[in-house]
């Protein structure tokens, strides 16, 4: 009779707990999401769909065109005689590879420099995401050219004495090497690099910025201020991020955000934005990248060995470095292979600070606002595989759904205000234009290098 009872019971909770399962939401969260998306035009979603899905090939052109550099200097003797020619100059090994270095970086750049402008200025231009001339976007260029020289000419010098010290365990060792400059570069990008690109100032004080601080500290974030930066002198596109390492970590927002965003819509991205510095994502990134690049490393090594064997090229060893053309190209070639993994990295980590600022920020309604905002330069409804190889973030779509599903759930268990599941009579994002007035016209930001939208949007 107790086991009849206690079947009885357990058959009551069950019933008790589909029932509560089904208890009906105040609105649908599909249809709410749909209601979002339409409110964008057709010519919008045209527009934003032809922008990202050019960028499927876009980011295998750029690698083919340094393969083919490699394979001439390899194939034309260039890398040998170059080498060489160095040697018999510099003597030392460590001048005689800095110097390969900067040499086949600066030809390697003009070599491809065509390519970048196109992208990088024309391509924004036809987008109508630029804000430059082409007088700041190449000063801009530059800037980025020069820096990067000297941070990859002095990283391929390291690199290239462990190649040399350790030999056939090198792979290990600059595996570790890499993650150690990588640690140092995130750490001083935004005390020394960021500001040779963008002006950050205190975000004016005000109700928008007490909330944003607020919701901070009520996380656990030790914030005092909140950074805007002049994005506006690159693109009009919206952004915000998280920087820096350990100590120089600080979240910083675009003032094309403020401009252009509800201050619904503010609290949303910026509590995404807290989301990554609550939840460490900067560390455990790190650390998946560590043991992906322990992997690309390891697989170099057997790949360079047999390419390279018989001296082929007149390439003596893994350090010679007139086998440089070659390992980068390995590298490079398999990093491209594991664009789905890098994607699916960020994107998970992402997806956690979706849910984290949504949590914190509590505006459905804002996130929803945003997701449509940055539709200007990404697909809202890709198709499942789509989104697995190819982005970085979320979809809109998924985004939007999330929030939706969300602000139902939150009614429903009382939490959150009772009112309609899509958006407020008559709101478009500022890039639709209609015929209800300027209001719904795009809004202008002041003018001032285009690049491809900031990867860090949120």
């Amino acid at each position: 009779m107790r086991i009849l009872a206690w079947a009885a019971f357990a058959a009551a909770m069950m019933v008790a707990g589909s029932a509560a399962a089904a208890q009906p939401l105040p609105f649908d969260p599909d249809a709410a999401t749909r209601a979002w998306l339409d409110t964008m035009d057709a010519a919008s979603r045209a527009r934003s769909d032809s922008y990202f899905e050019g960028g499927y090939w876009i980011q295998f052109v750029g690698p083919l065109i340094g393969f083919a550099v490699a394979f001439l200097f390899l194939q034309l003797g260039w890398a040998r005689a170059m080498r060489d020619g160095l040697r018999k100059t510099l003597k030392f090994y460590v001048f005689a590879t800095f110097a390969f270095a900067l040499i086949y970086s600066v030809i390697g750049s003009l070599v491809s420099f065509p390519w970048d402008y196109w992208v990088g200025f024309i391509r924004q231009h036809d987008y109508a995401l630029s804000t430059q001339n082409f007088s700041q976007w190449f000063s801009e260029y530059l800037t980025a050219f020069a820096i990067n020289l000297a941070i990859g000419t002095f990283s391929i010098t390291i690199f290239y004495l462990i190649l040399a010290a350790a030999k056939k365990t090198w792979w290990i060792w600059g595996s570790m090497a890499a993650v150690i400059l990588a640690i140092i570069s995130i750490s001083l990008a935004p005390v020394y690099i960021a500001p040779l690109f963008n002006t950050y100032t205190s975000m004016p004080d005000g109700p928008l910025k007490a909330s944003v601080l607020h919701m901070a500290q009520a996380n656990g974030v030790p914030a005092t201020d909140v950074q805007v930066y002049d994005r506006s002198r690159q693109t009009n596109s919206v952004s915000a991020n998280v920087s820096g390492f350990g100590e120089t970590t600080h979240i910083s927002l675009a003032d094309t955000l403020i401009q252009r965003e509800t201050p619904g819509g503010v609290r949303a991205v910026l509590g995404h934005e807290i989301g990554h510095y609550v939840l460490r994502h900067n560390v455990s990134i790190l650390l998946m990248f560590a043991m992906l690049i322990v992997v690309v490393f390891a697989l170099t090594h057997i790949l360079f060995t047999r390419i390279s064997a018989g001296e082929r090229w007149d390439i003596k060893h893994i350090a010679d470095p007139a086998g440089m053309p070659l390992l980068f190209s390995i590298i490079g070639f398999l990093f491209l292979l594991a664009t789905p993994i890098q994607n699916n990295i960020i994107r998970y980590h992402e997806s956690q600070a979706d849910y984290f600022g949504i949590n914190a920020s509590r505006e459905p309604d804002g996130w929803a606002q945003s997701a449509l905002l940055l539709s200007e330069y990404r697909k809202m409804e890709p198709t499942p595989l789509e989104e697995w190889f190819f982005y970085d973030h979320p979809s809109g779509y998924t985004r939007i759904h999330m929030a939706m599903q969300w602000k139902a759930h939150e009614m429903a268990a009382g939490r959150y205000p009772m009112g309609p599941g899509g958006p407020p009579p008559g709101w478009r994002p500022d890039f639709v234009v209609t015929s209800a007035g300027p209001e719904n016209a795009p809004r202008p930001v002041t003018p001032a290098p285009a690049e491809e939208p900031s990867p860090a949007a949120p």
